[in-house]
């Protein structure tokens, strides 16, 4: 039995035999051989095995993921049908007397490169078709393991350096019981992907990778931050029970699915969800969220080998809107890619820190061609629900301005074509630089609302990469810095008559709840699942005695001193 160390990203128990995804080596040597037609024909094996698979997984997406996403696995089995591809690599094998890998190799590469440089965006999109379903050939070619998330059809617990969103959107949890990676944090997308689809899952281990198996029985406390390989009889029945206590707990935290949020002395709060896709709100329902404080509608463009169009963001938002309800809010965050999430297809340059280079907003006022398709999908679905619309990153108050008018020029353009878009719009933006924190007061008089992005604001306030498990240490919630920005935010709110809320991870912390209460703080965004944990706290909670200790926690000198504090208030342990 071996115990490891992480952070735990996602609550609850897994308890099965490890699968490993990891990228495979597709290195090879370049040789010449002595049967063309027996390479042709180990080329043309490895062709129609790779269909196989493709055809499985689009069959499988299209039941679990819907028709848009199926619709990248057609393209690339158009790719692998293709003759104008097919037949080079054919041809080259039988006249340079190469083996099938040298072959591929050399054609995709120039057909890729000859794609990249197309003028046409189209033909740009292509090259990266070429570039995934050569590896999957080169893979069989070379006989090893292609990882497919999509394929899992028994349960097993992954195990990986880190998961992408988009291989963390592919997880079936019928199948995928949790996960455990080397790297990551507990504000890493595929933490909150994990959260969302109610995975157990650990994070930042630094050695799953290197210690476990494929096939090796494994153990995941999502609630302890602990991974165990090869545990014993007796310690498999431990957690079976430990498995069993949390199913009965979100029993009865089911019981508050109804219910408002509303504390011990009767101030009501807002409890909402962060959702990455349509298909989340159920999620939203279930766990009786009140609405949607964060759609990051990144995911609508991640895992597609193009922009979605208008129409296909248009009944995105609809659904949602929808499936919410018209009563209920939805703030809609505009597209907020760089960082930890890219576009293939964008082609953007590599940058030293993503994270504080071209992304969000920044990226959205360069190509307002990307941006004015989006806020008009938004616009159009907006008679569809209460719809808020909220601009990421936003570092200075001209950003604002310009992504503002940008929103009110497309609204009209939309009403001048006669098509109906609702006027009670409130638009908005995520307070996550802390140069936005300090002027929150000038901010205040131009928005609707603020929403306090604390995954990012504290990274940047503590200057420690939130992906970097090294610096972890660092990713403190209740550090006296990051509580008085967010005081500053809220106080600069409400002196407007504005509401201020919460979207990232602190939102549903147990120690931040009590905090964030007595800061005043109106609506607290965070993963489905943490909403009725959290509800059930709050109702044991007084709003007033919560905010007779906010300027004693605003003047302590560390984080530990406020989580001993308020523990000792709340009696947590």
């Amino acid at each position: 039995m071996t115990s490891i160390k992480g952070i735990a990203a996602s609550n609850g128990i897994a308890i099965a035999k490890a699968y490993r995804m990891e990228a495979p080596d597709l290195s090879f040597d370049k040789k010449e051989i002595e049967s063309p037609e027996q390479e042709v024909e180990r080329f043309q094996s490895a062709l129609a095995t790779s269909k196989n698979e493709l055809e499985k997984i689009k069959d499988h997406a299209l039941k679990t993921l819907g028709e848009e996403k199926a619709e990248i696995f057609s393209a690339h089995l158009l790719v692998l049908s293709d003759p104008e591809l097919i037949q080079p690599i054919e041809d080259k094998i039988k006249t340079e007397n190469v083996n099938a890998e040298a072959a591929l190799n050399e054609t995709a590469n120039m057909f890729i490169d000859l794609f990249k440089n197309m003028d046409n965006e189209y033909m740009r999109e292509r090259a990266a078709d070429i570039q995934d379903v050569t590896k999957r050939v080169m893979a069989h070619l070379l006989n090893v393991t292609f990882p497919d998330p999509a394929l899992i059809d028994e349960e097993v617990v992954i195990i990986a350096e880190d998961l992408t969103p988009s291989d963390t959107a592919q997880l079936n949890k019928q199948f995928v019981k949790g996960f455990t990676t080397d790297i990551g944090g507990r504000t890493s997308h595929s933490a909150i992907m994990a959260r969302s689809l109610e995975i157990p899952a650990v994070v930042g281990t630094k050695e799953v990778t290197a210690t476990i198996n494929k096939d090796d029985m494994v153990i995941v406390d999502g609630i302890a931050g602990e991974v165990i390989v090869h545990p014993t009889d007796e310690q498999i029945e431990e957690y079976k029970g430990k498995q069993a206590q949390y199913e009965e707990k979100k029993q009865e935290w089911a019981k508050l699915k109804d219910e408002p949020t509303v504390t011990a002395d009767d101030k009501h709060v807002e409890l909402v969800a962060n959702i990455g896709t349509p298909d989340d709100v159920d999620g939203v329902i279930n766990n009786g969220g009140e609405g949607v404080g964060l759609y990051r509608t990144e995911f609508l463009y991640m895992g597609k080998n193009q922009l979605p169009t208008e129409e296909e963001q248009f009944e995105a938002y609809k659904a949602v809107l929808e499936g919410v309800g018209s009563d209920k809010p939805v703030v809609v965050r505009t597209l907020d890619i760089g960082g930890d999430k890219e576009l293939d297809y964008l082609d953007l340059p590599d940058e030293m820190n993503p994270f504080l280079g071209f992304r969000a907003i920044r990226l959205c006022l360069e190509r307002d061609d990307i941006f004015r398709t989006q806020l008009r999908a938004l616009l159009r679905a907006s008679v569809y629900g209460n719809l808020k619309i909220m601009f990421p990153m936003i570092a200075t108050l001209g950003e604002f301005r310009q992504a503002k008018a940008i929103l009110l020029e497309e609204k009209e353009k939309l009403q001048n074509e006669g098509t109906e878009v609702s006027e009670a719009i409130e638009v908005g933006m995520m307070v996550e630089i802390p140069a936005t924190a300090v002027i929150a007061k000038q901010f205040a008089k131009e928005v609707d609302f603020f929403s306090i992005g604390t995954n990012d604001l504290i990274q940047y306030t503590m200057a420690a990469d939130r992906m970097n498990e090294r610096v972890s240490y660092l990713y403190q919630p209740y550090n006296p810095a990051i509580l008085n920005l967010i005081n500053n935010v809220i106080e600069a709110a409400h002196a407007e008559g504005k509401w201020a809320g919460m979207c990232g991870e602190m939102a549903g912390d147990e120690i931040a709840i009590p905090i964030l209460l007595g800061l005043g703080l109106d609506e607290f965004s965070m993963s489905a699942t943490s909403i009725l944990p959290a509800r059930t706290q709050i109702l044991s909670l007084s709003q007033e005695e919560m905010t007779s200790y906010k300027e004693e926690i605003l003047s302590m000198d560390t984080a530990e001193d406020v989580v001993e504090f308020v523990k000792s208030k709340t009696g947590q342990k």
